[in-house]
């Protein structure tokens, strides 16, 4: 069904307020996919905070003008859906990966992150980014690992006492 001119202009301000708000950007080309496969994957895009959408080309490139996803504009070509990240820079390359392994119709044609365009085969490394929450516990960790090695370094004379004096003692008892 064709768009009128004000429903194009209502999805390319709904497609410039998600693009700039965004972290990530995925598109992949999902002609092959039955109805049913894309139900399931908008459904488990809203799960992960991923914003979905199906739009012609021409008015994501519009959408996209003045964003980080500016980038992309001249890549935008065939059948693409689009996948935003809106909670942390991976989900949507995760959602893209993970479904595409039961779909094979579904393929990351461009992937775009920090103003920059890199080709599909980048969803794996845009996929292996860490969730906030791991992130978070891998800076704890940092954090944390001086003063773990501090109490340790701090108690090794007393555990070096605590060795001499029972092997003296054991000396004696035998």
């Amino acid at each position: 069904m064709a768009l009128n001119l004000a429903q194009k202009k209502e999805v390319v301000a709904e497609l410039a307020n998600v693009a700039s708000s965004a972290y990530s950007l995925v598109a992949a080309e999902y002609a092959g996919l039955t109805v049913g496969q894309l139900t399931e994957l908008r459904k488990k895009a809203r799960q992960s905070g991923v914003y979905l959408k199906v739009a012609k080309n021409t008015l994501v490139a519009r959408a996209v003008e003045g964003t980080d996803y500016e980038c992309v504009k001249d890549s935008l070509t065939g059948p693409l859906l689009y996948a935003f990240s809106k909670e942390d820079p991976g989900a949507a390359g995760r959602l893209i990966k993970d479904f595409a392994k039961g779909a094979d119709k579904l393929k990351p044609a461009l992937v775009a992150i920090g103003g920059k365009a890199y080709p599909g085969s980048h969803v794996d490394v845009l996929a292996s980014l860490p969730t906030r929450e791991q992130a978070l516990s891998m800076f704890l960790s940092v954090l944390v690992q001086p003063a773990t090695m501090l109490v340790r370094l701090l108690s090794e004379p007393a555990s070096q006492i605590a060795r001499v004096t029972k092997a003296a003692g054991e000396k004696q008892a035998a």
